[in-house]
């Protein structure tokens, strides 16, 4: 491994630590930024389905982000990346995910336990989401097979 491949990994970390901050607070048009155009979110029934392209994932988080009622109610806590270059312009990840209700007088902050599984997709000096998808450990299970 090179420098150069760390910087690119370390960029790629950006995008995912980006996409949790937006989520949670809110900022909906930077958040389908990071997608590439023809991306694909794989997050089973219970989420819609997988949504393909920028405008339904954009359009889908923005329904999702108004049932919390507010900035900062929700926090995407994304830990362990596991970042592998496929090439100059494609890499994949895996990031544990800790989602947490933080809405005060919340009994249970705990809402799910994951993993990230993601590809991604560099375009011009920016890295960019192509697909995600979401395994369930906890409080349901609903894992796949990882990308590889």
């Amino acid at each position: 491994m090179t420098v150069e491949d760390l910087l690119e990994i370390e960029k790629i970390k950006t995008t995912r630590h980006l996409y949790s901050h937006y989520y949670d607070g809110g900022e909906v048009d930077k958040l389908a930024a990071l997608f590439t155009e023809d991306a694909v979110c794989e997050f089973g029934p219970n989420y819609g389905g997988d949504w393909v392209g920028r405008e339904t994932i954009h359009r889908n988080y923005r329904k999702f982000m108004s049932r919390y009622g507010g900035i900062f109610n929700v926090m995407h806590a994304v830990t362990n990346p596991w970042i592998t270059l496929k090439g100059s312009d494609r890499a994949i990840g895996r990031w544990y995910l800790l989602d947490l209700r933080t809405a005060v007088g919340t009994e249970n902050p705990l809402i799910l336990f994951g993993i990230y599984d993601d590809e991604y997709r560099k375009q011009g000096d920016e890295w960019l989401i192509h697909r995600t998808r979401i395994h369930f450990l906890w409080p349901s299970r609903d894992v796949h097979a990882f990308r590889e």
